[in-house]
């Protein structure tokens, strides 16, 4: 349901003379919107409180702050039907973020088997208004607060180890256009976080504004959110 890894991706790392700094390709970006914009449509996605798809059965087509509201004890299947969302795995959209793109998810392993740390329910979720698959732009600095070395992105890094970045700790983030979903691990594992334009004006200076999970710099693979 995610993007598999790419068996071949344009590095990273571009040399900017005399700065000293890691930086991506300003030539593969200067093109692209600095604007951040919501997707045209809706979003409807489709969640079950038993696996496969089984016991009651609630359809949203905006947020969800607590399923508990509903008479569920949690979300254990869903379909996503349009749009991108993210599902928590407390109410109030705290704790664990899972990225929930178009297709079906039987069971709790199928939107968390990746991630090192699976949850096996979900109790809040939301859409990911912004997401632009063909339109995003994200710079990446070396310390919180947008300083030290940075690095510009537009497409997906399996491994930003692999592409340049010195490190596997990530300080700051801004968010230029678009939706990204950053991981603790190469590969996409580990703790996700879901970074947008139109939340926090697209700035991210520290860990802390990153989810309620977040307790580390740690970031070390990222990709766009498909719509």
């Amino acid at each position: 349901m995610g993007p598999s890894l790419l068996p071949a991706y344009k590095s990273l790392t571009s040399a900017v003379p005399g700065s000293g700094m890691f930086s991506g390709s300003v030539s593969e970006t200067s093109g692209m919107s600095l604007q951040c914009t919501k997707s045209a449509g809706h979003w409807k996605i489709v969640v079950w409180d038993e696996e496969g798809f089984q016991g009651r059965r609630h359809e949203f087509t905006a947020e969800c702050p607590s399923v508990l509201e509903l008479g569920f004890e949690t979300v254990r299947s869903l379909k996503v039907l349009s749009g991108a969302w993210v599902g928590f795995e407390h109410a109030g959209f705290q704790g664990q973020q899972y990225v929930l793109e178009r297709g079906e998810y039987p069971s709790w392993d199928a939107w968390s088997g990746n991630t090192s740390y699976p949850a096996e329910r979900l109790t809040s979720f939301r859409p990911v208004a912004c997401a632009n698959h063909r339109d995003s732009r994200l710079t990446i600095f070396e310390q919180e607060n947008f300083l030290g070395r940075k690095g510009e992105l537009s497409d997906d890094y399996p491994s930003l180890q692999a592409m340049g970045w010195d490190g596997n700790e990530v300080g700051s983030f801004h968010v230029h256009s678009g939706a990204w979903v950053c991981s603790q691990f190469p590969g996409y594992r580990g703790f996700q976080y879901v970074l947008e334009c139109d939340h926090h004006s697209g700035d991210y200076k520290h860990f802390r504004e990153w989810g309620s999970h977040a307790q580390t710099f740690q970031v070390q693979s990222i990709r766009r959110i498909q719509q």
